[in-house]
């Protein structure tokens, strides 16, 4: 990467700069490849931050689905991670898990459940796991709460083996009212749903696959407490990618508990680059500086993150004035880290696909999206509704009161009430669902559309390609605002 004109000489954030077109010979975004550098196995540049309020079991499912990772918080204990990993990586690395009930079940048990995934029908079963019928929320409309699912089903359903592609789904879906296929197998038991719009995403996609053909998943490690054994304990669970974290990552707890999860690491035989057998990527944060990316990748790092302050539950720069703005210190420590060998995440700041777009120009390989997919059906957190009726999901930040009260749980009175005396972070914030595009995936389409366009502009078929190519301009405020657009006019 490099500047259009002189290199400034102050920092910049991701909406301080501006991507200039280039000649370029690719002839669509579809003739650009997603897939990242960095050692995890990932097909496309997102990781989903491991904050509670984002990262669970349906959202790491769906995110491996389409190629990206999901970091499982630190927070959770290392059995519940175990327990998560099988599930998602018993889960179908094409057809989506459906929701299921029987025709003995109410109208209520469906409402319950048809916000937890974006297909939006449940699917009802007999004994033999076989369907019967479909329910989606138009069936539940006007309907009383304890009418049974039986009275209400759609029976008319459109089964297809479960080995059929997403084009012979699509196909069979095209024209038709009902909008859900049902996958089943050779005994006729339900086994996974597709949309029309997820058959087209199979094709547009590549799952982050493992060795053995699974789902992928990462999860994290604090630097306190057994950090060696939580590792042997994660590596057991077949997590396939480590992320040591801490808000202040070039610290002594830090690089000890790095060194220590590196040694489970290559004591396993499973460093990075046996990827294709089993081999799992250590990453570790967060820094802002070459100093602390050469001192975490010299500790073990694979992959480093790269982020102080920027996330939008997160007041640390406000509470200290530490931190640093978010586009210089992507460029910064990944220059240094692809000097040794490693790669970057940037985490933090992102609110728009321009911002993903722009930091991988800075070098990242992947870039780490927290709050903004909090508002999803996948997050794990419950679907409300404001004042006027709007849905939202709460976020909040893993340095926050109430995220420190659930990791200290187990702590004394005392302890527990002087560590919530410190916060660095929102304790709730609503994020709002959009009805028309409630989905991750939606969100992911946006950002991914936006990522190969800018890879169109620069010229660029791989992200190797973009960051090599990518040329970037400085532009004022108002430059900014120019390129924002007036959907509701003048």
């Amino acid at each position: 990467m490099r500047f259009y004109s002189d290199t400034p000489p102050f920092d910049l954030t991701y909406d301080d700069v501006f991507l200039m077109p280039n000649r370029s010979a690719v002839a669509s975004r579809f003739d650009v490849d997603l897939s990242t550098s960095d050692g995890t196995g990932a097909t496309m540049p997102v990781v989903v931050a491991n904050m509670t309020a984002v990262a669970g079991r349906r959202m790491a499912e769906t995110m491996a689905r389409r190629g990206g990772l999901v970091v499982l918080p630190q927070d959770v204990d290392t059995a519940a991670v175990g327990d998560i990993v099988a599930w998602v990586k018993s889960r179908h690395p094409v057809w989506d898990t459906p929701l299921v009930l029987t025709p003995g079940d109410a109208v209520a048990d469906a409402m319950n459940l048809l916000p937890k995934r974006a297909h939006g029908a449940v699917v009802i079963v007999d004994e033999e796991a076989r369907p019967v019928g479909v329910v989606d929320e138009a069936a539940c409309a006007g309907v009383d709460r304890f009418t049974r699912l039986s009275e209400v089903a759609d029976p008319e359903v459109l089964t297809m083996p479960i080995s059929a592609t997403p084009r012979e789904v699509f196909d069979r879906l095209h024209g038709r009212t009902a909008g859900i296929a049902l996958g089943v197998d050779e005994q006729g038991r339900l086994a996974g749903v597709l949309t029309g719009v997820s058959a087209l995403r199979a094709e547009l996609y590549r799952p982050a696959l493992d060795a053995r053909g699974r789902l992928r998943v990462a999860a994290a490690v604090g630097v306190n407490g057994d950090v060696s054994g939580k590792a042997q304990a994660l590596l057991d669970s077949e997590v396939d990618t480590l992320v040591v974290d801490t808000a202040h990552g070039h610290q002594e707890k830090m690089i000890s508990a790095l060194k220590a999860v590196r040694a489970v690491v290559d004591a396993a035989g499973r460093s990075a680059q046996q990827l294709g057998d089993g081999g799992v990527a250590v990453v570790a944060g967060n820094v802002v500086t070459a100093e602390g990316v050469r001192d975490l990748v010299e500790a073990g790092a694979d992959v480093v993150k790269v982020g102080v302050g920027p996330g939008a539950m997160c007041t640390t720069r406000m509470m200290t004035g530490v931190g640093r703005p978010q586009f210089s210190a992507v460029l910064e420590c990944a220059r240094a880290a692809r000097e040794l060998g490693a790669r970057v995440w940037a985490d933090g700041g992102v609110r728009h696909p321009r911002d993903v777009a722009l930091a991988l120009a800075a070098g990242a390989s992947s870039v780490m999206v927290g709050s903004w997919f909090a508002g999803t059906y996948e997050s794990p957190g419950d679907l409300l509704r404001d004042e006027q009726g709007q849905p939202y999901k709460e976020s909040f930040g893993m340095a926050s009161k109430r995220a420190v009260t659930a990791r200290t749980r187990g702590d004394s009175a005392f302890d527990r009430a002087r560590k919530a005396l410190f916060e660095e972070g929102i304790s709730t914030s609503r994020m709002k669902l959009n009805p028309a595009a409630p989905s991750v995936e939606d969100l992911l389409d946006a950002i991914c559309s936006g990522v190969r366009s800018a890879c169109t502009y620069t010229g660029a078929t791989t992200l190797e390609e973009f960051h090599a190519k990518a040329m970037i301009g400085i532009q004022s405020a108002s430059g900014f605002a120019e390129g924002a657009p007036l959907p509701r006019g003048w």
